[in-house]
């Protein structure tokens, strides 16, 4: 072997065993270590896609909590309106109510029934007379009935000639559920 072969073969053999790592790190590592980093990027992704994903969860059990609580707030609403056949006993219990506060059997007029939301509402022209305490009374215990019911265009005179203190003018309409079957009978 003479030295010009000698230098070369120790020439190959550096070129070998330096260009050998660098071959592997562009041949092999280098293209492992971007599908590394695509990887970790993925599963960035994907463990932020799970926490938006349940935060979405928890506000699909906050949501259906409460429509739970929704349905059973309408429910016991639906249990204070009566249906349209019961809403001749509750102006019975209203005209009684009325009589045992102190004041005069009211004068009711029924007017139309009309649409309101969901619901009906029944109007009543009422008048009565009475004491204001007598009258007072009949308001608090007429909030306290179980049934739906508003006071509205309500017209006080106290400046009766005979021996009661007041009058009142006002309409009072009770919330009812229409069934199919059920109609209202006047009360004029």
């Amino acid at each position: 072997m003479n030295k010009s072969n000698a230098g070369l073969l120790g020439l190959g053999i550096i070129c070998g065993v330096v260009g050998l790592p660098v071959a592997s790190y562009f041949l092999v590592f280098r293209p492992q270590a971007q599908e590394v980093a695509k990887a970790r990027q993925d599963v960035a992704h994907m463990r932020a896609l799970l926490a938006e994903l349940q935060a979405e969860a928890a506000k699909n059990a906050d949501f259906e909590k409460a429509n739970e609580e929704l349905a059973k707030n309408i429910q016991l609403i639906e249990q204070r309106l009566p249906s349209g056949r019961e809403v001749d006993s509750v102006v019975r219990q209203v005209s009684d109510l009325a009589v045992q506060c102190g004041l005069t059997p009211p004068a009711i007029k029924t007017g139309k029934p009309l649409p309101a939301g969901l619901y009906m509402e029944q109007p009543l022209e009422m008048e009565t007379q009475g004491s204001f305490v007598g009258f007072h009374t009949f308001v608090a215990q007429l909030e306290k009935l179980p049934r739906v019911t508003r006071i509205h265009d309500l017209k006080l005179d106290g400046r009766m000639k005979d021996e009661h203190e007041l009058s009142a003018n006002f309409t009072l309409s009770i919330y009812f559920q229409e069934g199919a079957e059920d109609s209202l009978a006047s009360a004029d």
